[in-house]
């Protein structure tokens, strides 16, 4: 745990519009493209894996700029952990997130997300689409209910990869990496297609976790059901 006796000082804007401020604590950068942020935690404030909040900067005509983001620490921690992709040339929130640095404030918003743990089953993650993903197996290995797990993470090349240590230490051989070119025996080369979801579907029933951009997102769905996937089975942000 970070800064385990870390008190948090924190100021409310508006408790009634459930928004507050919040101190950075720590930033690092973990790929060559993704930042992570540790903030300060409000009081009272609870979520659940797998949710979000929208954020904001609180710079002057960026407080209303909100964003979601996932939580990535757990709801246990005295603190907020987020792991965010930076995307260049579009003069966008994340490229100016690369300026907030510790002692910044960010701007908290009410908790949201519908993609929680159900049961053992399949994840399927693009690129960032890992995030809500990493909190819940950071929970699940908490709660010693890894097993029956399957992480499929799709990436453009290796060095795309987010936390694949960690992901690797949780998983074990159910962490399979698929990128876009590789000669990597340990990845598989090429893109999550249905022969691929069709080796690791045991059943209708089974749990398929989806996150990633909106088309990666909508083609997964449609292929599995296309593989008989009940669709109150498929998993995803609605």
């Amino acid at each position: 745990m970070l800064w385990p006796n870390l008190q948090v000082f924190l100021i409310c804007k508006n408790p009634f519009m459930n928004k507050c401020i919040v101190k950075v604590l720590k930033t690092d950068f973990i790929t060559h493209n993704v930042k992570r942020f540790v903030v300060e935690k409000p009081e009272s404030y609870n979520f659940i894996a797998g949710q979000a909040t929208d954020i904001s900067i609180n710079r002057p005509t960026l407080e209303n700029e909100l964003r979601p983001f996932t939580f990535t620490c757990l709801n246990k921690e005295n603190y907020l952990e987020f792991i965010i992709k930076i995307y260049k040339g579009h003069n966008g929130i994340t490229e100016k997130l690369i300026d907030v640095n510790a002692g910044d404030e960010l701007i908290l918003h009410e908790v949201f997300g519908s993609i929680s743990y159900q049961g053992p089953g399949l994840f399927i993650a693009g690129g960032a689409g890992i995030t809500p993903f990493i909190a819940i197996l950071r929970q699940l290995k908490l709660e010693k209910k890894l097993t029956g797990n399957i992480l499929l993470f799709a990436n453009r090349t290796a060095d795309d990869i987010i936390l694949y240590d960690e992901l690797k230490n949780l998983l074990g051989d159910k962490f399979i990496n698929v990128l876009e070119t590789t000669d990597d025996p340990g990845m598989k080369n090429g893109f999550i297609n249905k022969d691929l979801l069709k080796q690791y579907i045991q059943d209708r029933q089974q749990y398929c976790y989806v996150c990633g951009p909106d088309k990666f997102t909508s083609i997964m769905v449609e292929t599995l059901n296309e593989l008989g996937v009940l669709k109150s089975q498929i998993i995803i942000e609605e």
